[in-house]
């Protein structure tokens, strides 16, 4: 019998080996590529982001004018597509989590409303969807001579306004709505999927146990159903939040400024597609890597209080 930290070892060897053939590859595909580059005059390197920029940027959650550093307009493309990945996961479980929820309704009026909605927006491309609901804001909003008001609130041509100034009060722009709407209305589709799947497969002896002591059905789905489910139902929700913020870069359609418009602008002023390509790259892979690790935390906290 061999020693089991001859097998270890061995494993280690294996990844190690595996990772600098990984590294000797990057390294070929480097030095490849900037030695075509530099034979076609074509200039490399990361310096521009310290270069003046020379454009504006409509949606700015900070400061920023065209006299400003490139690197400062990507951190507002970063900023833009939080503001849009952030609630869009919040507002996307809470209506998925109704509507899967309305699919296991015994009303049938309820449960078929469930339904149509997930085979609507589930089989409808996205980028179809965005530039429908792009196309009903700037339609149907009023003018902006015209606007809805109540109380602080202001809504136009030019979005969702809150201040007495219009020119200068804070603003959710029709680009803006249409894209956290759109990603929230497609991505909802999957998660009421994912939470009738989870709930599901609880035996329906819990069920039939909780009614048992007394419990109605809302608190049989919130004390004994849900704790368990979410030990299925977490996995693939976060792929579907994964989903979410890398479908942001569909912005660039109705022209929300989000990394990958404000990189692609970057790339045709100065000609550094390689590098601001690997810019948004790192950016999704970084973002990708965060919300694993978090939704890893939040299984491992569903797998303790499903026991």
């Amino acid at each position: 019998m061999k020693p089991p930290t001859s097998d270890r070892w061995r494993g280690l060897l294996w990844q190690v080996l595996l990772l600098a053939l990984l590294a000797a590859a990057l390294g070929w595909l480097a030095h490849n590529t900037a030695a075509n580059m530099a034979a076609r005059g074509i200039r490399g390197g990361f310096d521009f982001l310290l270069q003046r920029a020379g454009f504006d940027i409509g949606e700015k959650p900070i400061a920023f004018d065209a006299a400003q550093a490139y690197w400062r307009a990507f951190l507002i493309g970063l900023l833009n597509t939080l503001r849009v990945a952030l609630p869009g996961v919040l507002l996307a479980t809470l209506i998925g989590t109704a509507v899967g929820l309305a699919r296991l309704s015994k009303g049938g009026l309820l449960r078929a409303v469930g339904t149509t909605y997930v085979d609507v927006f589930r089989n409808v491309p996205l980028l179809l969807q965005l530039l429908m609901v792009y196309g009903l804001y700037t339609a149907l909003l009023p003018a902006m001579d015209a606007p809805r008001t109540l109380g602080p609130l202001r809504l136009d041509k030019a979005g969702l306004q809150w201040g007495a100034d219009p020119l200068t009060a804070p603003a959710l722009t029709p680009e803006y709505l249409a894209l956290l709407t759109g990603l929230v209305l497609y991505t909802a589709a999957f998660v009421a999927e994912i939470v009738r799947a989870g709930v599901l497969a609880i035996a329906r002896g819990q069920t039939d146990a909780a009614r048992a002591l007394g419990m109605n059905g809302g608190q049989t789905m919130r004390h004994v159903v849900l704790p368990q489910a979410l030990r299925i139902i977490v996995p693939p929700l976060t792929n579907q939040y994964l989903n979410l913020t890398k479908n942001s870069s569909l912005a660039v359609a109705i022209g929300y400024p989000d990394l990958v418009s404000i990189a692609n602008t970057a790339l045709n002023q100065t000609g550094r597609a390689v590098e601001c390509l690997s810019l948004v790259m790192a950016v999704y892979l970084v973002l990708s890597l965060v919300t694993a690790f978090a939704m890893s935390r939040v299984n491992a906290r569903a797998a303790l209080r499903g026991r």
